[in-house]
Order: C-alpha cells, then sequence, then structure tokens
C-alpha cells in the first residue's frame, strides 16, 4: 500500500515542523474533513507538547511520565480509553416435519464473544494511541483495533504518535551526556530495535494491516524537544 501525504495540508504548520508525519488513505484530510473539532483538538495538544530531558533520561515504557503527561492531556479534554467486543449469535430454525408428528419450529442458539483489544483514547469518531517505547508488538494490537472499529462502522479514522529512533538515539546520548551519565548509560538509550517507533510502524502501514481504515502516524523527534534549535538540524 502507498503512504499518502494529504497531512501537508492538513496538519497545521506550526504543527507540522515539530513531528515526522506518516499516513495511508489520506487519513490527515480525511480526519479533518469528518472530525473537524476533535483533528483540531488533537493539533492542538500536539502543538503544546514538549519532549523534555527526563524523557530521554528517565525511558520506559507504556507507563513512562510521557505517556501518562500526554494522555492525561487527552483525557482531560474529553477523550476516553475505548474497546470494541463482538460478539456473533446463532441462531438455528428446525421446521417441523409433519409425517413425523412435528406441529413447532425448533430452536437452537449458541453465540461467540471476542474481548477487543484496548485504544488510549476515542472522541467522536477518531481513535488516538501514543507508542512511545513499548514492546513493537503493540503496534499490530493497535493497527488490530483500529481495523475493527472502522470495519464496525465505529470511526472514520486514527491516529498513532509514535517516535522516530536514529535521531532520538542521538538526542538521548546528548542529553544524558550533558547529564553527566557515564558513557555506557549514555549510549544505551533507545539501543533495542523491539521497541516501537516508525521504522517498525511503517512497515505495517504499507502491507494493509489497519485494512481500510485512514491512519495519520505522528512522530516525536528532535525537533519536538524544548531544547532543539533549527541549528541542531
Amino acid at each position: 500500500m502507498d503512504l499518502t501525504t494529504s497531512f501537508e495540508t492538513a496538519v497545521p504548520v506550526d504543527v507540522f515542523v515539530r513531528y515526522d508525519f506518516f499516513e495511508t488513505r489520506n487519513a490527515g484530510a480525511i480526519l479533518r474533513a469528518t472530525n473537524p473539532a476533535a483533528f483540531a483538538e488533537v493539533m492542538d495538544i500536539l502543538r503544546d507538547f514538549e519532549l523534555i530531558d527526563e524523557d530521554l533520561i528517565l525511558a520506559g515504557g507504556e507507563e513512562s511520565g510521557l505517556a501518562k503527561r500526554l494522555n492525561h492531556v487527552f483525557r482531560s479534554r474529553g477523550w476516553r480509553e475505548g474497546r470494541v467486543d463482538t460478539e456473533i449469535k446463532l441462531v438455528l430454525h428446525l421446521m417441523p416435519f409433519a409425517d413425523a408428528g412435528e406441529t413447532e419450529v425448533r430452536v437452537e442458539e449458541s453465540s461467540v464473544t471476542n474481548e477487543g483489544y484496548k485504544v488510549d483514547n476515542v472522541k467522536d469518531r477518531i481513535a488516538m494511541d501514543l507508542e512511545w517505547n513499548a514492546k513493537d508488538g503493540n503496534l499490530d494490537r493497535d493497527l488490530a483495533a483500529y481495523r475493527s472499529l472502522y470495519e464496525a462502522g465505529l470511526i472514520d479514522g486514527a491516529i498513532l504518535v509514535t517516535r522516530t529512533i536514529d535521531d532520538l538515539r542521538a538526542l538521548g546520548y546528548r542529553v544524558r551526556s550533558a547529564a553527566g551519565m557515564d558513557e555506557e548509560s549514555a549510549k544505551n538509550f533507545l539501543r533495542t530495535s523491539t521497541t516501537t517507533n516508525t521504522k517498525k510502524l511503517l512497515p505495517r502501514l504499507q502491507r494493509g494491516d489497519a485494512g481500510g481504515c485512514p491512519v495519520l502516524a505522528v512522530a516525536i523527534c528532535q525537533r519536538t524537544w524544548n531544547g532543539w534549535r533549527p541549528a541542531d538540524d
């Protein structure tokens, strides 16, 4: 599946320059058109968000300070964690056979329930997850949830916030070194390649793991850091 570029005009310029963006199925344009208030709210939150030194020094997984901080902002604006469960009910009607003396229809029922994956934040018809430094398998879970929600007609698209890896690894080394951490500790930031980042996400998007659901990917990068200056590029 080819990536699209509608985000180039859908995302406000001041937000666009502070993150890396990727998308499938013109997600930026679709979400801005179908859910303008919720989309604008996401842009406002991204505009105000900053990557701080502590995020690079005390890097954690799903429960990191960064994740809690950003999710708290979404929840304070009315976004809520969501999950879609499916239940299939099967009803078999057995018609009576008069020659056997049967007069009534017999009914046999069975049901199958499937508990879906949770999505960090849902509002209006947009689903949003944050995957800062979690196991990369979380991306499979997220995209499967978006696909399920979209096919059920509950959302128009999704936004997945993650991070870059190479430039943040370099930034983490600088920040950790400046904080007086030893050489080995400074180099260890984001060393593993099995955590969530754009290099793990893009192949999943391009092979269509989200099905027909438009997905806008937002990557936290060096330009999101509160100490970044244009000369750092």
